[in-house]
């Protein structure tokens, strides 16, 4: 019976790794960029299932890595699946900020003292507060490819600035007619 108790601990999960799960998926389901790729199902009709895989993926990186994941590690982690998972290519460095976070909550929940368990009921609270609510966005196609050519650079606009419209050639006003007595002819808009 002794080494059923033994091997049955053994094998739950200690309490810190299950409050730091829980704070990983209510932070990563504040983030907005993955929040819009989850809501409009960019990683397929599994999105919400990605995003808890995310969430244990990152689990794992901090009860077994040694060092423990970084801000950087995370962070890049959190690109990379939003990347292969969702097909979304980040731009904002929101990344950073969840990556800092999910740090912070590591070390919290690491030290005990019950902070831990505020700070995650405090994210959960937020999430139960968001939910129902939709972030606008504006989706931006982009190709199929890691590269582009110069014709789809121009469509995106990502890495050109925008091209300015000369009105000169469109709106050239003609000369104004003046007589042989020095007035100016005085033209309607329809015989320009």
């Amino acid at each position: 019976m002794e080494a059923t108790t033994s091997s049955t601990a053994a094998s739950a999960p200690q309490l810190y790794l299950v409050i730091f799960a829980r704070g990983l998926i209510a932070r990563l389901t504040l983030w907005p960029a993955l929040r819009v790729a989850v809501d409009n199902a960019w990683g397929g009709s599994a999105s919400a299932e990605k995003r808890t895989w995310l969430a244990s993926v990152l689990v794992d990186a901090f009860e077994t890595e040694d060092p423990t994941p970084d801000v950087e590690y995370v962070a890049s982690t959190l690109l990379q699946v939003m990347e292969d998972e969702f097909d979304v290519v980040l731009e904002d460095v929101s990344e950073e900020g969840v990556a800092r976070d999910v740090v912070e909550l590591w070390e919290i929940v690491k030290e005990g003292a019950g902070r831990g368990e505020d700070r995650v009921k405090e994210l959960e609270e937020r999430v139960d507060k968001m939910k129902g609510k939709k972030i606008e966005v504006e989706e931006v196609v982009g190709g199929d490819s890691d590269w582009e050519d110069e014709e789809g650079e121009e469509e995106s606009g990502e890495d050109e600035a925008p091209q300015l419209l000369d009105h000169s050639e469109k709106s050239k006003k003609p000369e104004p007619i003046v007589d042989d007595d020095g007035f100016t002819l005085v033209q309607g808009k329809g015989q320009r």
